[in-house]
């Protein structure tokens, strides 16, 4: 009794294993357009404007969709990256502190948020 769950259970995931790679190869090329788009962002902090936002495009074809935008405290990215019928966001914040310390920008200034 206990081999014939074991063997069912055995099945199960090794039908589900290729089917979990597929899913993997398709997300990570729309993942590593995510990240170019955050580290495009960290490389074009506006020193006056609040907030920005930039489509990478290159050879016809949308990479990632990118916002930025100053907040008190730090700065919040977001970022879309695209990878044929894919699309996956992510968001980050880092601090003033963070972003001086990193080498980013070089003093900090808080904007003047209405």
């Amino acid at each position: 009794m206990r081999t014939a769950l074991f063997l069912s259970i055995a099945v199960l995931f090794v039908g589900i294993l290729p089917a979990q790679t597929k899913i993997d190869d398709d997300l990570s090329p729309a993942l590593l357009n995510a990240k170019k788009g955050i580290y495009w962002a960290l490389t074009n902090i506006p020193i006056k404007k609040t907030k920005i936002e930039n489509d990478l495009v290159a050879n016809d074809k949308l990479y990632a969709s990118v916002k930025l935008q100053k907040e008190i405290g730090g700065i919040r990215i977001e970022s879309t990256g695209f990878s044929e019928s894919i699309s996956i966001t992510i968001i980050v914040y880092r601090s003033y502190d963070n972003l001086k310390k990193d080498g980013y920008i070089k003093k900090i200034e808080e904007p003047e948020i209405e």
